[in-house]
Formats: C-alpha cells, structure tokens, sequence
C-alpha cells in the first residue's frame, strides 16, 4: 500500500515538474515578443505608413539658444525627408533617408553631399541629435533584443520600461538602450548607454497631446549626462498621417530643388 501511495506521489511530482518545465520554457519567450510589440508599435504611432507635419527644433546652449522651423515627411520605415524653412540664413537645408543612406542638403554651398557612416555618430545640425538618431527609423525593433524590466501604473495609464540590446552584429554604438513606453503607445523616455554601461544621453518626453487623429509626444527633450544646460528639443506644430505621399518626395533631386 505504501509503495503504491509512493508511487502515485513520485508521479504527480513528476508531472508538476513537467508542467512547471513547460511553463517556464514559453513565458520568456512570450515576454520578449511582447516587449518587442510594445517597441514597433510606438514607432508605428509616431510614423504611421506614411506622415507629414511642421515642428520646430530649438538648441539651447548656457549662453545662447537658436530655434529652426522644420517640415518632415515619412513613408514606411526607410524613407524620410526633413527640411528647414525657417530662419531665412538656414531655409532650404535638408535631411533625406533612404534605407540605410543619408544625404544632406546646404543652399550655401548648392551640393547634396552623402553623409558617410563614419560621420552618423556626429551631430545633426547643430543639436544633440546624431544623424544616426534621426535616421534610425525602426532599426531598434529588429537590430536588438528586448526585455520586459518593469510593468508600472502612472496617472491612470500603464507603463512599461524595456531594456533594448543590440545583436552582436548589429551597426550601433550603444550597448543598450532603456525605453519607457505608455499603454497608448506613447514613448515617455528613451536612455542610451554606451558599451562601458555608462549613460550618455536621455530622450524625454515633455508634453503628449491629440494630433492628427492620434496621441503622440508633441515635445520632446534630448540631453547629454556630462553636460548641464545643454539640450535639444523638438516641438510638432502640425502632424497628419496615412497621407499619400509619391517616390519622387524621397529623391535626392527633391531635396536639392523642393517640389513639395
């Protein structure tokens, strides 16, 4: 009697373990897919299939500040073009993306010039942007593996933190970056790390409102850790999305002479 009462207990142990096992064996998984949904669609929010919208960039500096009104057009993920239409000395300057290339603009010099990936890690006009940061488009989504950190509850909404490290081949120079993401796709802060697990600089959100149909970061802020009053930040004006945009926005001929 004992040895089967023994028997009977030693198998429901083995198949709670089993059970356990396999539990464990899926949730990891799970919570990464989950986590990297929870990346792309805040990129989704912001870009949409297609976008256009008018925002200003505003750099300030301990003993001076300089603002620049822009306009920016996305399709997809790979393609982008921004351009600078205010102030007069700086009009006409522009930005275009296409997959993995770059190419600037300057009316001054009357040249599109390829930005070589040696010079992405470098400032983008001035700002504490790199130029990699404005051409990233979705690489985070695909380029790094992401883990859930934290589930919290702030002012009515849930918000997720999301550590985000790129693959060992992936072309990026952080070693990590920390994402903190709320329930309506809205991202509220973006840190990047380097390689040596030092924070170098810290996208954040300031103001979030409705804007073309959907609630998006309407100022954000970019600042360097070693420096103090010293930031960039971008405030949108306008913004549509699922708008029909053609090719030829996205040519390097359209960025050197405007047809849109």
């Amino acid at each position: 009697m004992n040895t089967d009462m023994e028997h009977h207990t030693m198998i429901r142990r083995t198949l709670l373990l089993a059970a356990s096992i396999a539990i464990l064996g899926t949730a990891s998984p799970t919570i990464a897919q989950d986590a990297r949904e929870i990346v792309k669609r805040s990129i989704d929010n912001w870009r949409g299939t297609s976008s256009t919208g008018e925002m200003t960039m505003t750099i300030h500096r301990p003993t001076w500040e300089r603002s620049m009104s822009m306009r920016g057009w996305t399709s997809g993920s790979k393609k982008s073009l921004i351009r600078v239409t205010a102030p007069k000395k700086d009009a006409g300057s522009g930005t275009l993306m296409v997959d993995n290339s770059m190419w600037s603009y300057a009316p001054k010099v009357n040249r599109v010039i390829k930005v070589p990936s040696s010079m992405m890690g470098q400032s983008w006009m001035g700002s504490d942007f790199s130029n990699k940061d404005v051409s990233r488009a979705d690489d985070i989504v695909d380029q790094y593996d992401h883990t859930l950190l934290a589930t919290d509850e702030v002012d009515g909404h849930t918000v997720w933190t999301i550590e985000s490290v790129p693959h060992e081949e992936a072309a990026v120079v952080w070693g990590k970056e920390v994402l903190r993401i709320r329930d309506d796709d809205v991202l509220l802060k973006q840190e990047f790390w380097d390689q040596d697990g030092v924070l170098v600089k810290t996208l954040e959100t300031l103001e979030i409102g409705e804007m073309g149909g959907r609630t998006i970061a309407l100022r954000q802020r970019m600042a360097k850790t070693e420096t103090d009053d010293e930031w960039t930040e971008f405030s949108v004006q306008s913004m549509e999305f699922e708008i029909e945009l053609s090719d030829n926005v996205f040519t390097r001929s359209n960025l050197q002479n405007p047809r849109n």
